[in-house]
């Protein structure tokens, strides 16, 4: 869907269609909360509907889809434009000839490609689980679900948010935007219209919309005025600053100085958790670093990812025996505690009733 003029702005200004649990007000949600990271992944394969519902169910304060584009210009969920890791894309003979190699970030990528794809013909794939060494209980849904639309998600979402008159948000995130934007598919305005044609009304609307890039924040500034995430890794560099040389790395927008140049486009900072609380040389939870209070001060609020209930994920005394069992799940609950203490606003999280049980119990107290 394109929408052009006049009709486009109207549609930020008014919406269509709105209900006012889709635009709940800049106060929503309330701190801390949860955000199902690509839905309850932990229970079931990622970026699914089905995974989306059981977050839902679990108690998720908002469902985090990961965006790309097919090549008939829809935003569909996937972690990746490279499907082979989550759909059964490989197995499928009809299929082959559309393997390819692709630098996408400077990195050369060999698989499966969304934009080589039509919605119709990525709707005939399935989705499988990524990890299943991880969690071999999802692989039993194997098979069982297709890729998901962002029309979809909404469309799930608005129906139980109205079943449980409750706001369940949407933290979308654009995947490789300055790919996407060389290839002509930018993802920015589409993820705008389809909001706006759905009803979510800028800073009132439950909706943050997350990138590892800045360009494309500050681009989605100018243009809606939904609340808006810079993500940050704890190494490297947002591509399209490596793209056009300017030197900037994560390691400088975490600084004091950084984190009030984010301040001037965006609303949230969400950091890689170790940012926040490093592990000592054991693997155990370290001490807090004083980020927080260095968000606070830019005027920011923060989001963490990402915890996971599984051993290779947690702190190492926080595992379950057997401690080295790659799927045996430990005190999940905790370790998330550990970031509510020290402030954090949202936690992402794999399995989303570890994070309701964690947030519940520091409301308790």
């Amino acid at each position: 869907m394109r929408i052009a003029g006049a009709a486009f702005v109207a549609l930020l200004a008014a919406g269509c269609a709105s209900h006012d649990l889709k635009n709940p007000g800049p106060a929503w949600p309330t701190s801390p909360s949860v955000i199902a990271h690509r839905g309850a992944s932990a229970l079931r394969p990622e970026h699914t509907l089905a995974a989306y519902r059981k977050a839902i169910e679990d108690g998720a304060d908002s469902i985090e889809p990961d965006l790309v584009a097919t090549r008939d210009g829809v935003l569909v969920a996937r972690h990746e434009n490279e499907i082979s890791g989550t759909t059964n894309v490989a197995e499928l003979a009809q299929f082959a000839a559309r393997m390819a190699s692709k630098t996408i970030d400077g990195v050369v990528v060999s698989g499966w490609f969304t934009e080589d794809f039509t919605l119709a013909e990525l709707k005939l794939l399935r989705a499988r689980e990524r990890i299943p060494a991880n969690r071999p209980a999802n692989v039993k849904y194997d098979g069982q679900y297709t890729i998901p639309t962002l029309q979809e998600i909404i469309d799930l979402v608005d129906s139980e948010s109205r079943a449980r008159n409750k706001t369940i948000g949407l933290v979308p995130e654009l995947k490789h935007p300055s790919y996407f934007k060389s290839i002509g598919l930018p993802l920015e305005r589409r993820v705008v219209e389809v909001l706006a044609a759905n009803g979510y009304r800028g800073r009132d609307a439950a909706v943050f919309i997350q990138s590892f890039e800045t360009g494309n924040l500050k681009e989605l500034r100018a243009m809606a005025g939904y609340r808006l995430v810079q993500l940050v890794s704890p190494s490297g560099a947002p591509h399209d600053a490596i793209e056009v040389g300017s030197g900037l790395t994560y390691a400088d927008m975490i600084t004091p100085e950084g984190l009030r140049a984010i301040a001037r486009y965006a609303d949230v900072v969400a950091p890689y958790k170790t940012i926040v609380i490093p592990r000592d040389a054991a693997g155990a939870l370290g001490v807090p670093t004083r980020f927080v209070q260095d968000v606070r001060a830019a005027g920011l609020a923060i989001h963490v990812w990402t915890m996971r209930p599984e051993n290779p994920f947690l702190p190492t005394g926080l595992r379950a025996a057997p401690a080295d069992s790659p799927s045996q799940r430990g005190d999940a609950v905790s370790e998330i505690r550990a970031y509510l203490d020290a402030g954090v606003d949202a936690v992402f999280t794999d399995d989303p009733a570890t994070g309701r049980t964690a947030i519940d119990a520091v409301r308790k107290h």
